[in-house]
């Protein structure tokens, strides 16, 4: 039978192993602390109401407790982070911010990539619950996807923030959609005014259906901003196509239209730069680059490259700085994971590029 010394030594143990699971500013529950240690309820209950009365631990709510101190060798936070793609300029500089500010924070990056698919965001999901992550940062790029990735989290007890495309139960941060859109749309009709009196013939919409609706709504937006500029507008002057957020497609559904028409004063609204470049060559190919005006969302590099290309005309393109995302990302998980009251949506930042700005805030591109 042990000794009274072996069971304090025992119990001593206990209480390091408990005071490990704590980290920084953190807020855990009983439930929290049993499965991170595996010791019994009883046990860590008992050890946990010690701890409190000793001053190490303190209550932040009925069976919620924080650290007051922290063992030195308490480990870092496992941050799983799903990314949409390596193909696309937007995803890599969305993975680079990341990477670049989960060191900066001492966070453990596990990273995985979706690869714009539906059946590998759901391996990397049921992989990232393995890996027993604290958080997941979620950016895949399916509508009809975002309800299951996001249960096989909730199941297992694993917040969520979804980037870009909303996902039940999780914090979402990424583009405020319409409002991004109606500066561009804006924009568009404002160069239409000056450019050509106010007269055109007809508007392309260039969706990326796949993605959602609220992803949607910057198209939305975009032409909510050319009729409150231009109010004679009508319905059979707009043609919606998808351009699926990508150049090739987008190319050849404006190729298709051009065909069937004489050239006529036309406004392109893209849903990001990659759909405005498509429509871009597009027209040229066609001889109607004079007829047209396109509008763009995203300002990555390659469309900050046409803004600067002489005569182009891409008139701007609203900047969502995916460069900085992780800068906000991450100190947002580290809000969630510590227990602190954090917003359910945060947006990004939204600033109309054009080729009078784009070297002011974008001095570095060359």
């Amino acid at each position: 039978m042990p000794s009274d010394r072996e069971r304090g030594v025992v119990s001593v143990l206990r209480a390091c192993q408990i005071l490990r699971a704590f980290r920084e500013h953190e807020s855990l529950r009983l439930r929290d602390v049993v499965e991170r240690t595996s010791l019994s309820k009883t046990t860590v209950f008992r050890i946990l109401t010690t701890l409190e009365c000793g001053g190490l631990l303190e209550r932040s709510g009925p069976l919620h407790f924080r650290a007051r101190s922290l063992l030195t060798t308490q480990r870092p936070f496992r941050i799983g982070f799903a990314a949409q793609t390596s193909t696309s300029t937007f995803s890599r500089l969305v993975s680079e911010s990341i990477r670049q500010s989960a060191q900066a924070h001492g966070v453990e990056l596990i990273e995985l990539n979706n690869r714009h698919s539906v059946k590998v965001a759901l391996q990397n999901a049921e992989m990232l619950i393995a890996q027993r992550v604290d958080l997941v940062l979620e950016f895949q790029g399916y509508e009809t996807a975002a309800p299951i990735v996001s249960s096989k989290f909730l199941q297992a007890d694993v917040p969520v923030i979804a980037i870009e495309i909303p996902h039940p139960g999780a914090t979402f941060f990424g583009a405020d959609n319409y409002r991004a859109g109606l500066i561009g749309g804006r924009a568009l009709a404002k160069w239409t005014r000056n450019s050509w009196h106010g007269q055109l013939d007809e508007v392309i919409l260039l969706e990326e259906r796949a993605a959602g609706a609220l992803p949607c709504s910057r198209v939305t937006g975009m032409l909510a901003g050319i009729r409150a500029g231009l109010p004679n507008i009508t319905e059979h002057m707009i043609h919606s196509f998808d351009g699926q957020g990508a150049s090739r497609p987008s190319l050849e559904a404006v190729r298709r239209h051009l065909r069937k028409r004489s050239p006529l004063r036309t406004l392109v609204a893209a849903h990001n730069d990659p759909s405005a470049l498509g429509a871009l060559r597009a027209m040229e190919e066609c001889g109607r680059t004079e007829y047209c005006a396109v509008i763009s969302q995203s300002s990555i590099p390659e469309g900050r490259a046409e803004l600067r290309r002489p005569g182009s005309r891409l008139i701007g393109s609203v900047a969502y700085f995916p460069e900085r995302y992780g800068e906000q990302l991450i100190p947002l998980a580290l809000s969630i994971l510590s227990g602190t009251p954090t917003p359910t949506t945060v947006y990004a930042d939204h600033v109309l590029v054009t080729p009078r700005n784009v070297d002011r805030l974008y001095p570095h591109d060359a």
